[in-house]
């Protein structure tokens, strides 16, 4: 956070970006929103300026971020910033919880939590020798924060760079006097590449959420991240997400709901109702499918949610797509031309729209749109 208040500090003064600084033109952006906020910081010392911009170029980046995942259909319902930890004594109080339960000792001048009682591979410095807290004490800190909550399982989602991590966060559990088999769950999240996106110049060196939304669409966006393991590397293709076929998995799903919706429509319109249905007339070998993978829907998502792993209803989405597909091209839900309305009609109008509540409540499970006309 000093990097990046130095960063806005020096775009301010007409300076280049300074050494280990962020690039970008985001940075220009803060520090004009700085200046709005507090028109006199120029003329403040760099010293007396940092902690001023610090705060506010925090407070706008933030609300940009919020910003995007309200677009992007995320809601987190609590924010927790780091710094509170370290204002309100949390750090301390974590050192002294933890030497209380007999896992903190000190060496060279640093304070120490003995994490290899527990599977780590070496002890963990909290306080260093010069009395600066480590990055670990703030995780200590804020396990404690979450136990004290009344939190009692903690799901970690750490970056890809970050299966080092795993060991000391489930031996804070332990120093706790929790159990790290249940009490804790650490994910690892892969890395997200996109093939022939150029890095975003208002960020500088990275692509952000904001410009994958605007250029390919968030119901593109969200199918894609949902539709893989979230700890297997993803690589977008954007050039088959905004084709209209049958090769885009979300058009293909979207399109599944859309026909039904239009299917149901149609076979109104032509007199069929939901007055019968005799489960004994779907005999196709269509129906028989459709109707296996619709039942299984409830199990997938269970499964889903006991793993963790949301693509199970995405890939499973797919399969009833397929199948609905195929039932469209063999059966027919509307009589042809002049044929009576019978009760095969409206049994079969009943499986079309339970196929319509799957589909857009799995669509609506991953935060995807269930479109009525395509």
């Amino acid at each position: 956070m000093n990097v990046f208040a130095n960063s806005v500090l020096s775009r301010l003064h007409g300076r280049g970006v300074p050494e280990g600084g962020y690039p970008g033109e985001y940075i220009r952006e803060l520090g004009d929103e700085v200046l709005k906020a507090h028109p006199a910081i120029r003329e403040l010392t760099d010293e007396a300026a940092l902690p001023v911009i610090r705060s506010a170029a925090y407070q706008a980046q933030m609300k940009d971020i919020k910003d995007t995942l309200a677009e992007f259909g995320v809601a987190f319902d609590v924010f927790f910033s780091e710094q509170e930890l370290h204002d309100g004594g949390a750090i301390e109080s974590a050192v002294a919880r933890l030497r209380e339960q007999g896992h903190v000792f000190d060496d060279g001048g640093a304070v120490w939590l003995r994490t290899t009682d527990f599977g780590d591979d070496k002890d963990r410095v909290m306080i260093r020798a010069n009395g600066e807290p480590t990055y670990f004490a703030a995780d200590a800190a804020y396990y404690l924060s979450k136990k004290d909550r009344g939190f009692t399982e903690k799901i970690y989602l750490l970056g890809a760079d970050h299966h080092g991590y795993i060991n000391r966060l489930k031996a804070i559990a332990a120093c706790a006097g929790d159990d790290p088999e249940v009490n804790i769950e650490v994910l690892i999240g892969q890395l997200v590449s996109v093939n022939g996106a150029k890095l975003s110049k208002r960020a500088g060196n990275i692509i952000e959420l904001k410009d994958l939304i605007e250029w390919l669409g968030k119901d593109a966006v969200r199918y894609s991240l949902a539709r893989f393991p979230a700890d297997s590397p993803l690589t977008l293709d954007p050039e088959l997400l905004k084709k209209n076929s049958n090769e885009n998995p979300v058009f293909y799903v979207q399109y599944a709901h859309a026909r039904s919706r239009g299917t149901a429509r149609n076979a109104i319109e032509a007199g069929v109702d939901h007055s019968a249905f005799d489960a004994s007339l779907l005999d196709h070998a269509t129906e028989n499918e459709l109707l296996s993978y619709l039942g299984s829907y409830p199990s997938i998502v269970a499964k889903a949610a006991e793993l963790r792993e949301p693509h199970r209803v995405a890939r499973h989405l797919e399969v009833i797509a397929g199948a609905y597909h195929r039932w469209y091209d063999a059966c027919r839900v509307s009589p042809l031309g002049d044929e009576p309305v019978q009760d095969v009609n409206r049994t079969r109008l009943w499986l079309n729209d339970a196929t319509s509540q799957v589909l857009a409540n799995g669509l609506e499970l991953l935060g995807v749109s269930a479109p009525e006309r395509m």
